[in-house]
């Protein structure tokens, strides 16, 4: 385990096997006292995937999840410092869609979710706190390390979100993904590296189209067409609707999940951006 100054040493206290899901377990660390010598001691939470499982889903969270206009550094800080959990609002649909393949193709599968964002560490109580406000499916957050002036150029973006898609993989390397992305910075090339290096170990990927631009929509064709030689798919998608209606077809979530990813974009029109 972590902090900004390195690694510490922690005993976990277990009550029992832990059964698929989210977990609160208890802490000691060891190495680290109280100003008048008691240990220390934490709670976390922990993910354990369900016996059931038949994949797993790594989803960006920036203009993937909810809209941040990422490509404009100043903004979208200023936008992070100036919104809340409640103020914020995810793509339509996307809340919906997520429970889908959360569910998966028996509904029940409990496929688990990893979120993996160049957001910075400071805002994993508030991206925690907005996931459940959402009714999103929660999962470990693999966020950044920043400081004042990576928050304004978010340096090396591509480097972090490969590493930590690595480390997922390696955790769990009998195991399938489908990747989500936008098309806004360079989740398609990650992903499309990712197929590269693991191309049994990717499913699925699909990239909420955020970016218009002809040249940046020939460039995602190119992956496109490069990553279906591997027998994986690319699918561009304009919303959440699309992306659903997709992965119903190939077998990933259960048909009768998508009236409810419908209706979800349906209540979502009028107060959130459109694609």
């Amino acid at each position: 385990m972590t902090d900004a100054g390195g690694y510490f040493s922690f005993d976990l206290r277990l009550p029992a096997p832990l059964a698929g899901g989210i977990h609160t377990v208890e802490l000691d660390l060891p190495d680290e006292r109280h100003p008048d010598g008691s240990p220390v001691a934490a709670s976390a939470e922990v993910m354990v995937p369900q016996a059931g499982a038949r994949y797993g889903i790594i989803s960006d969270i920036d203009d993937t999840v909810l809209w941040t206009n990422v490509t404009n550094k100043l903004n979208m800080a200023l936008m992070l410092a100036r919104s809340n959990a409640h103020t914020r609002k995810p793509f339509k649909g996307v809340a919906a869609f997520y429970r889908a393949l959360h569910g998966g193709v028996s509904g029940s599968d409990g496929n688990p979710l990893f979120y993996v964002s160049s957001s910075p560490w400071h805002l994993y109580g508030p991206l925690l706190d907005f996931l459940r406000l959402q009714g999103i499916p929660v999962g470990p957050l693999l966020l950044r390390e920043l400081n004042v002036r990576d928050v304004l150029k978010l340096t090396q973006h591509g480097s972090h979100k490969l590493d930590k898609i690595e480390l997922i993989l390696s955790f769990y390397p009998d195991m399938q993904f489908v990747l989500i992305g936008d098309s806004g910075e360079q989740d398609p090339e990650i992903y499309a590296e990712v197929v590269r290096r693991h191309p049994e170990s990717v499913r699925m990927i699909y990239i909420r189209n955020v970016n218009p631009d002809p040249a940046r929509i020939e460039a995602l064709d190119r992956l496109i067409d490069e990553v279906s030689t591997t027998g994986t798919q690319l699918v561009l998608a304009p919303d959440s609707v699309f992306a659903a209606s997709h992965a119903a077809a190939e077998g990933l979530i259960k048909v009768d999940r998508l009236p409810a990813v419908r209706s979800s974009k349906k209540d979502d029109d009028g107060v959130l951006p459109d694609l």
